[in-house]
């Protein structure tokens, strides 16, 4: 019951830093935070599967913020800088994971743009190249970066029974539905469109069409994958 309460006050600060991110709230849960949480809970042998995925969604949490960051730059928005300032704290989340299991990092060169992986990196300059069109472009490119981490998080839940590993994606995948209703919301109220590439029409929808999520969460979430 300990650390229930803990996460769920702890992961509450990482999931309004990713509601309120269109906003300008700016908040972030620290590393020690991070560390209070988890260390509660005891850590168990990991599997290859779960070994890959805690290392490519580490990658890919840099790959958001990366690229948010290039967009901020180019086109002034405060969305992008905000939601760059979130992804930051979804990269900490990953990184107390790394650590727990002696995990080696793949950010081991934190210059943007730069990656381990050849296809993130791929994945880094088309959608950069994409957003620099338009600032409606540089929108969708947000919400099709968010649309990918929903749906690779989804499926690395799957394939993960370690609690500390579940926490932390369950509460990304919280923060990343939250940063796709931004991301959707602004890209409307410009006249773009945006089907999904990832998830399901379903899941897309039953997102944008619910209201932003805020408190943190210690058990699967409520909505259909």
């Amino acid at each position: 019951m300990k650390h229930t309460l803990i996460a769920v006050i702890l992961f509450s600060t990482l999931a309004s830093s990713a509601l309120m991110a269109a906003g300008g709230d700016n908040g972030s849960i620290d590393g020690a935070g991070i560390t209070l949480v988890l260390e509660e809970i005891p850590a168990s042998p990991l599997s290859p599967v779960e070994k890959e995925g805690i290392l490519y969604m580490r990658e890919e949490e840099k790959l958001a913020r990366d690229v948010y960051n290039y967009l901020y730059e180019m086109w002034q928005v405060p969305v992008f800088r905000n939601i760059a300032r979130s992804e930051q704290t979804h990269m900490d989340a990953t990184t107390y994971i790394l650590s727990r299991y002696n995990l080696p990092d793949p950010v081991a060169d934190d210059t943007p743009g730069i990656f381990s992986n050849p296809e993130l990196k791929e994945l880094y300059d088309s959608l950069t190249a994409a957003g620099g069109t338009s600032l409606e472009a540089a929108l969708a490119v947000g919400v099709e970066i968010e649309d990918l981490d929903i749906y690779d998080l989804g499926s690395r839940l799957a394939l993960t029974d370690n609690a500390d590993i579940r926490i932390v994606y369950l509460n990304l995948e919280k923060g990343s539905r939250n940063h796709l209703r931004s991301f959707y919301g602004q890209l409307l109220r410009r006249g773009g469109s945006y089907e999904a590439r990832y998830i399901s029409d379903l899941y897309f929808t039953r997102i944008t069409e619910s209201p932003g999520e805020r408190g943190g969460t210690i058990s699967d979430p409520k909505f259909i994958f």
